[in-house]
C-alpha cells in the first residue's frame, strides 16, 4: 500500500525574479528594513577597517529563482550571511530552507536573527554560529544607531579573522521626543516651537526611521501640523508594544494631553481576539481619535499607476492590522525611493521620500479633527446625509436594516438634548415630509419643488476651476459643463438639502446613472456630475460642516472611482469628501462596505444592530395545508377513504396556490416532501422590522433575537436547542433534523405547549422553539442543567448587550460628535455564533486577511463543495466540469474566506497553513485518487471590493487554479489542464475594471433601459470581464470571461446568515442574475444556478436558485408576520416592500427563478389587501407608485400574467391616480 502525498503548490504573491547581480564578500547582510540597510551602509562608508559588505533587500529576494541567484552567485561563495527575518520562519520559508541548507553545505557561516527584539527559537536553530556571536549580533542591529552598525560591522570581522572585538551594543532610548533639526530632543524643547493652547498633535514614528536619518516625511508632517495653528509632538517609538515607549508615551500624553494622534507605526497592538493593552488609547491618551499615516513600502510611481493604491504588504500592516486598534485611515505621506546606488555593498540605499499634497490632507484632516473637539457644542455643525438608490421619491433614506428616517430624527434629538443647537422633526413623517416637499433625485417633477439649499454657480465655479486639469476634464467630457447640470435651477445648484438649526439633513446626489442612461450604463468608472461635487462642496464649505454623517450602509460616496486605498488627489471619494470628519453608523454584519467607508473615506465606523430576527411560523395556505397534512396522518390509519380524500384535496390546494411547484414536487403523492418543506419554511429566520439607530429591541422582538442567538453554537457555548434536547432525552440534532421523518422519540411532558399534532421531528423543533420562548418569559424552568446553563448565559450576556445597544450607539454618535476616538469592536453576522459583536457601537474592525481562508473556512467549504457536486450530479446526471462562482469581500471577512475555500476544494486544492500564526502560505494540490471525483475547472467573479481588500487571496486562487492547469491529468478528470493545453487562456479570476465596483445591471434594471435579457447579460460581461491574478491588476478580458461563462456548467452564490435574503439587496441579482442572464445569452440556454445556504456552518444546504426564490418568498415577502413587522416602520416600511419587488422583478427579467404565481401572491399581499395598500398610500404613496409600475413592466415584458383582471385593473387605477 502507498500513501499518496499530495502536490504542495507555491503561492505565486505577484513577485518578480530579481537578480543582484552581487559578487562574494566578506559579510552578506539580508533585511527587510530599507533603513537597515541605509543604516548599514553609512556605517560601512564610515568603517574603512570593516570586512567587504554586501547588502541586500529580502523584499528583493520573494521570487524562488532570485534566491537561486543569489545563493549561487554570491551567499555560497562569501564567508558570513545574516539575514534578518521580521515575521518568524513563515515570512521566508523558501528562502531560509535554501540558504540554510546552501550555507551549510557550503562551510559559510549563516545568522538568521528576529526582526525584532523578541527571540525565535526556529531561527536560532537554524544559525551556525556561537550563542555569544549570535547575541552580539543581533543586540548591535535590535539596539541601531551609527555607532552600533559600525561595531556590528567590526565585530562581524573578528568573528571572520580574529581580530578583536569592538565593544557590546550600546542601548539607545527606545522612545523619546524628537524634533527636525535638533540632537536630542526633550519637551522642553519642543515647546518652544509651540502656539499657547494650540491642539497638541503628536506624531507617533519607529525608532528605526531616527536612527537611520530616515527622518524626511516625520519633518515634513510636522511643519505642516504647525501650519495648521497646531502643536505637533513627534515621538520615536520601538513599537507600541515596547514597555519602555509605552511609559514614555504616557508621560509625555499626561503632562500634554492630545486632541488627535497621527500614527505611522504598522500592525496593531490588539488582536481580533483582545483589544491589548493599546498605549494610543490609555486614560492619558485622552480620547485622541488615532489617524494612521502610512510611509508606504513601495515607490512613487508604483502608487501613483496603481488603481490598489498599496501592495497587499502594505495594505496588511498598515491598513488592516492597525484596524484592530481602531485607527482611522488617512493617506500614505511617503514613499520608498532610491536615493543613491552603494558601489561598495552593490545594493541600491532606499529611503523615504516625501509627498508633499499628501502630507497637507493628513495635516488638514488632523486640523479638522482637532476644530470639532475644541468648537464648542452649541456652535458646532453637522450635516447628516441620506443615501437615496435607485433615485425615486419611493426610495429615499436607504440604509439596509435600518429605519432610516426615524435614526436621523433620533440623532437630530440625541444633539438636541446634548446642547447643540438643533431643531428636531416632530417625527419620522414630519422629517419624509419635509425632504419630499424640496427638491429630490427624482428628476421628472424637480424643477416644481421649492425649499432646500441653493450653491451659486460662481461659487462652484472657482472651486472647480482650481481642480487639477485632469480632474476637471473627466467631468466636462463627461457631463459638459456645470451650466448644462440638470439640477441647475437659474443661478444656482437646487441642493435636497434642509436645515435644522445647526444641523442638516441632505439626500445623497445621484452618481449620474439617471441623467443619461442609455450614455451611462455601460461605464463602470463614471465620473461623477457637477451637481455631486456642488452637494459635497456646499456642505464643506457654504454650511462649513465639522463633521459629516452618512446615515446607514450604504452610500456611493465610498464608491466613486479611485484608488481603492491611499487615496490621491485625483481619486474621486477625496474630490467630493475632503479632510471632514466623517461617521458612519453601519449595520455591524457587514464589515466589507463598512471597511470600503474607512479605507476609502476616511470613516469611523459607528456600528448598530441589526433588525430583530423571528421564526417565520405558518400562515394561510400553509397553515391550511399544515393541517391536512395532519388530518391526512392520522386517517391513514384509520380511516382509508378520507385519507385518499384528504390526499387529493392537499395535491388541489398545492397545486392551485403555486405551492407545488415552490416545494419541488415531482411526484404528486410525495406528501413527506412538502411535509419537510413546510416544517423548513416555518423554522425559517426572518427579520421582525427594522432596527431604529440608538435604540434597543424589547420585549418579544429582543427575546426573539435573544433566541436566534443562542440556536446556533458560540465558540465552546452549546445550542439552546440542543441542550433542551440533551435535557429532555431527544434523540435527534435539532440542528439537523429529517423535519418530515415520523417522531418516534419521547413527549416529554414540558413540550406539551401547543394543541398542534405531534407528528415529526419538524414538529419536535416547533415545540422546542415555543418552550424556549416560554423559558426567557419566566412561566417554565429549565427542564435540565443544559439548557439552565444556555438561559444563564441568555439572562446574565446575551440580554444584557442586546439591551445595551441602543444606548451604546447613541454615546458613540455623541462621542465621535465630540471628536473623542471610538473603541474598537469585531464585526460579523450576530446569529452566525457571533454575539461577541454586541454590544454595538463601536468602529468595528475586519480580519486579518493573511489568514484566509481559515481552518474552519476551509472545512465548510470542503464540504459544501462536495455535496454541490452531489447535487449537481444527482439533478443532471454528470459531474459538473466548470462552475463559475461569485466571491464578495464582505462575505469572506464574516466567514473568514468560505467562498474561497469552496472554490479550491472543487478544484481540488487544499490551502497550507503556517502552524503558529494560522496565515497561509500556499496550497497542496490533491492527488484525483484522494480526490475521487474530477476536478472542477472555477471561475470566480469576484466584487470590487474584494480585489480591493483580498490580493493575496487574488493570487492564492490564481496560483492553485495555474497549478491545476499545468497537471498531466485525462481531460475528463481535469478540463482546465485540457483547456490550458489546447492555448485557452488560465485567467480564472474576473471582476470590475481596476478604480471600479458592481456588475453593470443596476442602471438598466432601474432606468428601464433594456429590451430583453442579452441586454442584462452583455452589461454583466461588459462590467466584469477584467481579468486578475498575481501577475495581472484588471487587464481587459471580456472574450476570455465570456469564453468561461459558456464553458460553465452552473453558477454558484453562497450565502452565509440569515439576517438578510436575496430579495432585500441589488446585489444578488447584479451579480447572481447576471452571470445567469450571461451563460443563457451565450449558450442559448439557461444553465443552473445555485444559491446555497452556509448560515450554519456545521450544516451547509445546497438550493437551487428557484428553491431560495419560493423559499423566501414564502417565508417572508408575503408573510404576514413581516408584513406587521415593516408596518411599524412607516415610510421606510413602505420602502421595504417596494424595494423587495424591485428585486424579485429583477430576478424574473434575469433568471427563470420566478414564477407567475409570485407576482399573484405579491400583488395580493401588497396591494389587493385593503390594510396593507393604505399603509403603504398614506406613509410613501410614491412607493405605490413604484410598486404598479413595477409589476405593470412585469406584465408588459411578459414576465407576468396576472391571474384575475382584478390584479390587472388594481395596477391600472393605482398608476394613474393623482
Amino acid at each position: 500500500m502507498h500513501l499518496l502525498a499530495a502536490t504542495p503548490g507555491a503561492l505565486d504573491t505577484g513577485a518578480q525574479p530579481v537578480d543582484p547581480r552581487q559578487t562574494p564578500a566578506d559579510l552578506v547582510v539580508l533585511s527587510a528594513a530599507d533603513s537597515e540597510l541605509a543604516l548599514l551602509s553609512a556605517a560601512h562608508g564610515e568603517t574603512p577597517d570593516g570586512p567587504t559588505l554586501r547588502l541586500w533587500s529580502l523584499g528583493n529576494l520573494a521570487h524562488p529563482l532570485s534566491v537561486d541567484l543569489h545563493l549561487d552567485n554570491c551567499a555560497r561563495r562569501s564567508r558570513l550571511v545574516v539575514a534578518r527575518i521580521l515575521g518568524g520562519q513563515g515570512y521566508w520559508r523558501y528562502g531560509l530552507a535554501q540558504y540554510s541548507a546552501a550555507l551549510h553545505a557550503a562551510g559559510v557561516h549563516f545568522v538568521a536573527l528576529p526582526g525584532d527584539d523578541k527571540p525565535d527559537a526556529e531561527l536560532r536553530a537554524l544559525s551556525t554560529v556561537s550563542d555569544a556571536d549570535y547575541a552580539a549580533l543581533w543586540a548591535y542591529l535590535v539596539e541601531g544607531g551609527l555607532e552600533n552598525a559600525r561595531h556590528f560591522l567590526l565585530h562581524a570581522r573578528s568573528m571572520l579573522d580574529g581580530t578583536e572585538a569592538p565593544p557590546a551594543a550600546k542601548p539607545l532610548l527606545k522612545s523619546a521626543p524628537f524634533w527636525p533639526g535638533q540632537g536630542d530632543a526633550d519637551l522642553a524643547t519642543i515647546r518652544d516651537y509651540w502656539t499657547e493652547g494650540a491642539p497638541v498633535v503628536p506624531l507617533v514614528f519607529y525608532r528605526a526611521l531616527m536612527q537611520s536619518g530616515a527622518t524626511a516625511p516625520v519633518a515634513h508632517l510636522t511643519r505642516a501640523l504647525l501650519r495648521q495653528g497646531l502643536n505637533p509632538l513627534p515621538v520615536y517609538v520601538a513599537s507600541l508594544k515596547d514597555p519602555l515607549s509605552r511609559a514614555t508615551l504616557a508621560t509625555l500624553f499626561a503632562e500634554v494631553p492630545p486632541s488627535v494622534i497621527l500614527n505611522a507605526t504598522s500592525f496593531a497592538v490588539g488582536t481580533p481576539d483582545s483589544p491589548g493593552d493599546n498605549p494610543l488609547a490609555s486614560p492619558e491618551a485622552n480620547e485622541a481619535p488615532v489617524l494612521q499615516v502610512i510611509f508606504s513600502g513601495s515607490s512613487e510611481e508604483q502608487w501613483a499607476t496603481s488603481t490598489r493604491g498599496l501592495s497587499a504588504t502594505d495594505i496588511a500592516m498598515n491598513v488592516a492590522l492597525p484596524e484592530l486598534d481602531g485607527r482611522l485611515l488617512s493617506r500614505a505621506v511617503s514613499f520608498k525611493d532610491e536615493a543613491h546606488f552603494d558601489e561598495s555593498t552593490q545594493c541600491p540605499i532606499v529611503t523615504y521620500a516625501p509627498k508633499a499634497d499628501r502630507i497637507r490632507f493628513v495635516a488638514d484632516l488632523a486640523a479638522n479633527w482637532a476644530r470639532l473637539r475644541t468648537t464648542p457644542v452649541p456652535e458646532r455643525r453637522v450635516a447628516l446625509v441620506l443615501a437615496n438608490y435607485p433615485n425615486k421619491d419611493g426610495r429615499l433614506a436607504n440604509g439596509v436594516g435600518l429605519d432610516t428616517p426615524a435614526s436621523t430624527v433620533h440623532a437630530l434629538r440625541l444633539m438636541r438634548d446634548a446642547g447643540y443647537t438643533v431643531d428636531a422633526p416632530e417625527d419620522s413623517s414630519a422629517l419624509m415630509d419635509r425632504l419630499l416637499a424640496g427638491p429630490t433625485n427624482w428628476l421628472p417633477d424637480r424643477k416644481d419643488k421649492e425649499g432646500g439649499e441653493r450653491l451659486p454657480l460662481p461659487t462652484y465655479r472657482r472651486w472647480f476651476d482650481a481642480l487639477p486639469w485632469e480632474v476637471k476634464l473627466q467631468v466636462t467630457d463627461r457631463w459638459g459643463p456645470p451650466e448644462s447640470d440638470p439640477y441647475l435651477d437659474g443661478p444656482a445648484f437646487a441642493l435636497s438639502i434642509h436645515r435644522f438649526g445647526n444641523a442638516v439633513v441632505g439626500l445623497q446626489p445621484s452618481r449620474g446613472y439617471d441623467i443619461d442612461p442609455k450614455a451611462t450604463y455601460h461605464a463602470p468608472d463614471l465620473v461623477p456630475p457637477h451637481h455631486y461635487l456642488a452637494f459635497y462642496l456646499w456642505l464643506r464649505q457654504e454650511f462649513g460642516g465639522h463633521a459629516l454623517v452618512h446615515m446607514g450602509k450604504h452610500g456611493n460616496l465610498e464608491w466613486l472611482p479611485g484608488k481603492a486605498v491611499a487615496l490621491s488627489a485625483e481619486c474621486w471619494p477625496e474630490i467630493a469628501l475632503g479632510p471632514v470628519p466623517h461617521l458612519y453608523p453601519f449595520i455591524v454584519n457587514d464589515p466589507g462596505e463598512g471597511t470600503q467607508a474607512k479605507r476609502r473615506a476616511q470613516a469611523v465606523i459607528l456600528d448598530h444592530l441589526t433588525p430583530p430576527l423571528t421564526r417565520a411560523e405558518t400562515y394561510g395556505p400553509l397553515r391550511d395545508l399544515e393541517v391536512l397534512l395532519d388530518e391526512l396522518a392520522q386517517a391513514q390509519s384509520t380511516d382509508p377513504r378520507r385519507a385518499d380524500h384528504l390526499r387529493r384535496e392537499i395535491i388541489t390546494t398545492a397545486q392551485a396556490t403555486g405551492i407545488a411547484r415552490d416545494a419541488g414536487l415531482t411526484d404528486q403523492g410525495d406528501m413527506q416532501k412538502l411535509d419537510a418543506w413546510l416544517c423548513d419554511l416555518k423554522e425559517a429566520q426572518i427579520r421582525d422590522g427594522l432596527h431604529i439607530f440608538g435604540q434597543s429591541p424589547e420585549g418579544p422582538l429582543a427575546r426573539d433575537l435573544a433566541i436566534a442567538l443562542a440556536r446556533v453554537p458560540r465558540g465552546d457555548k452549546p445550542s439552546l436547542l440542543r441542550a433542551l434536547a440533551d435535557d429532555l432525552a431527544l434523540p435527534f440534532d435539532p440542528l439537523a433534523p429529517n423535519m418530515a421523518t415520523p417522531w418516534q422519540g419521547p413527549r416529554p411532558e414540558a413540550l406539551n405547549l401547543t394543541s398542534d399534532a405531534w407528528r415529526t421531528e419538524g414538529d419536535t423543533v416547533e415545540r422546542l422553539e415555543l418552550l424556549s420562548i416560554a423559558l426567557l418569559d419566566g412561566s417554565v424552568q429549565p427542564p435540565g442543567p443544559a439548557s439552565a446553563t444556555v438561559i444563564e448565559e441568555i439572562r446574565i450576556t446575551l440580554m444584557p448587550r442586546i439591551t445595551a445597544c441602543g444606548p451604546a450607539e447613541s454615546a458613540a454618535l455623541l462621542t465621535a460628535l465630540d471628536g473623542r476616538a471610538i473603541p474598537p469592536g469585531p464585526s460579523g453576522a450576530p446569529t452566525r455564533g457571533r454575539p461577541d459583536v454586541l454590544p454595538t457601537g463601536r468602529n468595528f474592525f475586519s480580519v486579518d486577511a493573511r489568514a484566509l481562508p481559515t481552518q474552519a473556512a476551509w472545512t465548510l467549504g470542503r464540504a459544501s463543495a462536495e455535496l454541490l457536486v452531489e447535487r449537481h450530479l444527482q439533478d443532471q446526471g454528470d459531474y459538473p466540469r466548470a462552475l463559475l462562482l461569485t466571491a464578495w469581500g464582505t462575505a469572506n471577512m464574516r466567514t473568514g474566506g468560505d467562498d474561497i475555500a469552496q472554490g479550491l476544494a472543487l478544484m481540488g486544492c487544499k490551502p497550507t497553513w503556517e502552524p503558529m500564526s494560522g496565515r497561509v502560505t500556499g496550497f497542496e494540490v490533491i492527488p484525483l485518487t484522494l480526490l475521487g471525483r474530477p476536478r472542477v475547472d472555477v471561475t470566480f467573479r469576484i466584487s470590487g471590493f474584494f480585489r480591493d481588500a483580498f490580493p493575496q487571496l487574488v493570487a492564492l486562487f490564481d496560483s492553485a487554479a495555474r497549478a491545476i492547469q499545468g497537471l498531466d491529468e485525462p481531460e475528463d478528470q481535469n478540463p482546465a489542464a485540457a483547456r490550458a493545453r489546447s492555448g485557452e487562456s488560465r485567467a480564472r479570476v474576473y471582476g470590475s475594471k481596476p478604480g471600479a465596483y458592481g456588475a453593470g445591471l443596476q442602471a438598466l434594471i432601474d432606468e428601464r433601459i433594456w429590451s430583453d435579457r442579452a441586454d442584462l447579460g452583455n452589461s454583466y460581461l461588459d462590467w466584469g470581464g477584467y481579468a486578475y491574478g498575481a501577475h495581472a491588476e484588471g487587464r481587459p478580458d471580456r472574450d476570455g470571461f465570456a469564453r468561461r461563462l459558456f464553458q460553465a456548467d452552473a453558477t454558484v452564490q453562497n450565502q452565509d446568515n440569515r439576517e438578510h435574503d436575496l430579495l432585500d439587496s441589488d446585489d444578488y441579482y447584479q451579480f447572481e442574475g447576471g452571470a445567469s442572464a450571461a451563460i443563457e445569452t451565450l449558450r442559448g440556454a439557461p444553465v443552473p444556478a445555485y444559491h446555497n445556504d452556509h448560515s450554519r456552518p456545521e450544516r451547509p444546504v445546497i438550493r437551487t436558485l428557484e428553491e431560495e426564490v419560493a423559499r423566501v418568498l414564502r417565508s417572508r415577502v408575503v408573510n404576514p408576520k413581516w408584513i406587521a413587522g415593516v408596518m411599524r416602520h412607516g415610510y421606510k416600511g413602505a420602502f421595504e416592500i417596494a424595494a423587495t419587488v424591485d428585486y424579485l422583478f429583477a430576478f424574473a427579467a434575469t433568471t427563470h427563478a420566478v414564477r407567475n404565481h409570485h407576482f399573484d401572491e405579491v400583488e395580493r399581499a401588497f396591494l389587493e389587501s385593503d390594510p396593507v395598500r393604505q399603509f403603504i398610500e398614506q406613509h410613501n404613496p410614491a412607493a405605490l407608485r413604484e410598486i404598479a409600475d413595477r409589476l405593470q413592466e412585469a406584465i408588459d415584458r411578459g414576465l407576468w400574467t396576472p391571474r384575475s383582471n382584478s390584479a390587472r385593473a388594481r395596477i391600472e387605477g393605482l398608476r394613474h391616480a393623482a
